[in-house]
């Protein structure tokens, strides 16, 4: 996987593991108390609930990273689009790196507009 402007290992495995639907490899890439945090949603703390979490609304997702940059030495922002079977849409994810080079933190981001997300729901 190419994402311009990433050259992290650990963010172009989770790309890599999550498109692949290896969930339980995308959760060990996170700390142990590494956190994810969905759009609309509570951030999942630790793996267990990183991995159930993915399992359950992750199946059939594809991400398309496109272009990021490190925004510090262990925080980068990535743009693209999450493809879903029915309809796709612009996210930004944010990654905090720890000193293992474990994900220590990411956010999702859904950029769409309010009517763009009232049309997914319908």
């Amino acid at each position: 996987m190419e994402i311009e402007g990433i050259s992290h290992s650990t963010i172009l495995k989770y790309f890599e593991t999550l498109n692949a639907g290896e969930f339980e490899a995308t959760s060990e890439l996170f700390a142990p108390e590494g956190a994810m945090q969905p759009p609309f949603e509570s951030a999942m703390v630790g793996r267990d609930a990183i991995v159930q979490y993915l399992r359950k609304e992750a199946s059939g997702l594809t991400a398309l990273p496109q272009a990021g940059s490190a925004v510090t030495e262990t925080d980068y922002q990535i743009a693209g689009k999450v493809q879903m079977p029915m309809f796709g849409v612009n996210v930004t994810w944010y990654f905090t790196i720890d000193a293992d080079d474990k994900i220590a933190f990411t956010r999702i981001k859904l950029n769409a507009s309010p009517q763009e997300l009232v049309n997914l729901k319908q």
